[in-house]
């Protein structure tokens, strides 16, 4: 935390550290992700010195967006060519190379069914 932190957001550093590593995360992953967020609630609330444009001009606190970029990068098209291929490739699919990403997702689909 930055010197001079109020005990508010000492309180939330910890309780984010701590969240994050009853999820799994190492010691120093929670660090980080409880900084990068109390910084960023700092700097929407004006207690920052700097502050990014979208940590000031985002739409949503971090808590409002419960997640929604929290690091799943399937979009609003499912998964991307080469995530199919690398599963393509686990599952040891012939000719995926030469394959498109609806000819690779029947293939996936055909190989579970």
């Amino acid at each position: 935390m930055p010197a001079g932190s109020s005990p508010k957001r000492e309180r939330q550093y910890e309780h984010i550290k701590e969240s994050a590593q009853d999820r799994g995360e190492s010691a120093g992953r929670a660090k980080e992700i409880a900084a990068r967020t109390v910084n960023k609630e700092r700097a929407r609330s004006g207690e920052a010195k700097t502050a990014s444009r979208s940590s000031t001009q985002d739409k949503k606190s971090s808590g409002e967006r419960g997640g929604q970029r929290s690091g799943n990068r399937v979009g609003p098209h499912g998964p991307t060519r080469d995530q199919l291929y690398n599963e393509a490739r686990q599952r040891g699919i012939e000719g995926r190379s030469h394959m498109n990403k609806d000819e690779l997702r029947r293939a996936l689909d055909d190989k579970k069914g």
